[in-house]
């Protein structure tokens, strides 16, 4: 059976991610109340806007029962807002804005600027075979610091933000700055299922 690998489809890229998950195996659903993640393996905070994203789980009535189910080890990846969406501590937020939490790292939400800073480079990922990695970054945060329980596993290499982490993986949670959905290149989501599956 493949795993059932839910998407928050609040706001972002819903159907990019789906599909992208589709390609590796796993089976996507659209999550959009508290009653639909009962039925999940896993799932997928995918970007859009955090502040808007978290007003929105509250409304929907489910930023508790997803970070209850976070709390008892279902598997997350976040891309982008996905990633402050995870941070245990978060810089730049509002001051109303809440995390789920659940990864040992501080992120600075819109840390690379604002949308026209928006940019693409290539990186070196850890855990993925094949090259670089061709990373598109809009509006991103970035990691300021990964706890001990956190493994670093990309950094920018080039410009002046080299050396800033933008992928991290704590246990059977995983975040990227970058949209990897958007690229065509389905290997963080083939590692992210492969977490799932290794989880089951």
């Amino acid at each position: 059976m493949p795993p059932v690998v839910g998407v928050l489809a609040l706001q972002g890229d819903v159907r990019e991610h789906c599909a992208a998950l589709r390609s590796v195996g796993a089976d996507p659903v659209p999550v959009r109340r508290p009653s639909e993640l009962d039925a999940l393996d896993a799932v997928v905070l995918p970007g859009g806007e955090s502040t808007t994203i978290d007003k929105l789980l509250r409304a929907f009535g489910m930023f508790v029962p997803l970070r209850d189910r976070l709390r008892d080890g279902m598997p997350a990846y976040g891309s982008c807002a996905g990633m402050v969406l995870l941070a245990d501590r978060l810089l730049g937020g509002t001051a109303d804005q809440q995390t789920l939490g659940g990864m040992d790292i501080t992120v600075r939400r819109n840390a690379f600027g604002r949308q026209v800073d928006s940019f693409e480079t290539d990186l070196h990922v850890d855990g993925l075979d094949g090259g670089p990695v061709h990373a598109v970054f809009i509006r991103a945060p970035w990691v300021e610091q990964a706890g001990p329980g956190a493994t670093v596993l990309a950094r920018v290499e080039d410009g002046p933000a080299a050396g800033r982490i933008v992928a991290v993986r704590q246990q059977t949670l995983l975040v990227t700055a970058f949209h990897p959905e958007v690229t065509g290149d389905d290997r963080v989501h083939r590692l992210f299922v492969d977490i799932v599956r290794g989880n089951r």
